[in-house]
């Protein structure tokens, strides 16, 4: 059980380092002329319990007749916010691997 808490934590964990990685690239490029950010979407994994898994998915370039888009298509406020929320969910996967470290480490303890 200890060694299933711990794989789920560390999926939480990449996948919470990809997000944010997504999302600070996204604020890197604002001001770049025509960008169009990806988003991140999660999905549990199967069987349920056993982690997280994310997927990269680019946005859906919007035809519009005449010149290219002068800015970016990054919203700061959004991109700020799943920021601050990749964040806790990361530091939520830590703290679930640190509990099941303990508990493994007590288990491994009271076996010897």
């Amino acid at each position: 059980m200890a060694i299933a808490a711990l794989s789920s934590g560390v999926t939480g964990l990449n996948a919470a380092q990809r997000a944010l990685g997504n999302s600070a690239h996204a604020i890197a490029n604002i001001g770049t002329q025509g960008f169009q950010p990806s988003q991140a979407n999660f999905t549990e994994n199967t069987p349920a319990g056993t982690g997280v898994s994310i997927s990269i998915q680019a946005q859906q370039l919007l035809k519009v007749d005449g010149p290219t888009p002068s800015a970016s298509a990054t919203n700061l406020a959004t991109e700020t916010t799943n920021s601050l929320v990749y964040k806790a969910q990361f530091d939520l996967s830590a703290k679930v691997v640190q509990t099941a470290d303990q508990n493994l480490g007590t288990l491994i303890d009271i076996k010897a």
